[in-house]
C-alpha cells in the first residue's frame, strides 16, 4: 500500500481530514510542563517532548496525523532535533502518519541527501540506516524537476509520499504564486500541472498520488480552481483557525466522496485551553483534554462542510 492510500485509510477510520500542526514555541507551552524543567535547550526539549506526547496521547484515536514544523525543533539545536526524532517516533508508535513539515528544495545530490534523512535510508560502510523515517515530508519545487525529482525516487522505494507547495496560504505568496505566465496561466497554475504530472506514477487505490500538493485555506478560489487542474493530487490544506481558513471554504479542496484534502491546525489546537471557546471549561493543567475537546468541535465543523 502506498503513502497516500495509507493516509487515506486514517483519514476514513478516525473520520477525520486533520493534521494536528505540532509546532512547539517555548512561550506557547503551560508553565506546568515548563515549570518541571531547567530552561536549557535540554530542559526546554524535555517539556517540548512531554507537551507533545500528551497531545498526541489525546487525540491519536481521532486525528490521523501530526505535522511537526522543523524549525520549532531545529531553533533548540541538537537536543531540538531529538525532541523531533523522538516526536515523531511516539505518533507512529500510537498509529499516527507523520507529515514532516521540512520545505526542502535543492538539487542533485543536497536533495538525495535530504531525501535519505527523512524518507529513505542513510548509507553507512555495508548498511543503510533510516533516520527520521517519517511518512512524508513537504517539498519546495521552485528550482524545478531537478529538485523534486530525488523525492520522488524514494517514494516510489520506501511507500512514502511528498506535499509539493503549489499555493501557501501566508499573505505575500501572491508576490510570486500569482504572477501570470507568457501562457495566461499562474505559476500556482503551471506548478499544479507539473505536480499532477509528477505524481502519475504512484496513484494508490483511492484515485490518488502520493505525491501531492499544499494549497492553503485563505485563497478559496485558487483551491478551487487547482482541484480541478489537479484532480489526483491530494492536499495538504494550511490556513484553517488562527489564519483565517473556513471550513466551507476548504470544502472546494474536497472530490464529491469527501476525499481530496488534510486539514492542519497548529495553534488552534495547540494552545485550545487559552482560547476564548475552552478556557472557562478546561484549567492549563487540562490541556491536553482542551486540545481534544477542539479537534472533535473542528472534526465536525469540518465534515457538515464538506458534506453539503
Amino acid at each position: 500500500m502506498n503513502a497516500i492510500d495509507k493516509l487515506i485509510n486514517k483519514i476514513k477510520e478516525t473520520n477525520n481530514p486533520t493534521v494536528i500542526g505540532l509546532d512547539p514555541r517555548y512561550e506557547m507551552l503551560p508553565k506546568c510542563v515548563t515549570s518541571k524543567y531547567d530552561q536549557t535547550l535540554e530542559g526546554v526539549a524535555k517539556a517540548i517532548i512531554e507537551y507533545n506526547k500528551a497531545l498526541i496521547d489525546s487525540t491519536c484515536d481521532i486525528i490521523p496525523a501530526i505535522k511537526p514544523q522543523i524549525a520549532f525543533y531545529e531553533m533548540f539545536g541538537i537536543p531540538g532535533m531529538e525532541a523531533f526524532r523522538e516526536t515523531c517516533q511516539y505518533a507512529k508508535e500510537k498509529g499516527m502518519i507523520v507529515i514532516a513539515d521540512i520545505k526542502r528544495g535543492d538539487i542533485g545530490s543536497t536533495a538525495a541527501g535530504y531525501s535519505n534523512a527523512f524518507l529513505g535510508k542513510t548509507p553507512i560502510g555495508d548498511k543503510q540506516e533510516a533516520i527520521y523515517d517519517v511518512d512524508f515530508i513537504t517539498v519546495n519545487p521552485y528550482m524545478g524537476t531537478d529538485c523534486v525529482k530525488p523525492f520522488i525516487e524514494d517514494c516510489k522505494k520506501y511507500n512514502k509520499g511528498i506535499f509539493i507547495l503549489v499555493k501557501t496560504s501566508n499573505p505575500s505568496s501572491g508576490e510570486l504564486q500569482d504572477q501570470k505566465l507568457e501562457n495566461g496561466e499562474e505559476v500556482y497554475s503551471q506548478v499544479a500541472n507539473l505536480v499532477e504530472k509528477w505524481g502519475e506514477e504512484l496513484q494508490g487505490e483511492n484515485g490518488y498520488s502520493s505525491v501531492a500538493a499544499v494549497v492553503g485555506a485563505t485563497y478559496p478560489e485558487q483551491l478551487e480552481q487547482i482541484r480541478k487542474i489537479a484532480p489526483h493530487t491530494y492536499f495538504l490544506i494550511p490556513g484553517y483557525g488562527a489564519q483565517g481558513g473556513k471550513a466551507n471554504d476548504i470544502a472546494l479542496g474536497f472530490d464529491v466522496k469527501g476525499l481530496g484534502g488534510i486539514v492542519n491546525a497548529s495553534r488552534s489546537l495547540m494552545c485550545a485551553y487559552k482560547s476564548d471557546k475552552w478556557k472557562d471549561q478546561f484549567t492549563e493543567e487540562n490541556y491536553a483534554q482542551a486540545t481534544r475537546a477542539e479537534a472533535i468541535r473542528m472534526k465536525e465543523e469540518l465534515n457538515q462542510a464538506i458534506k453539503k
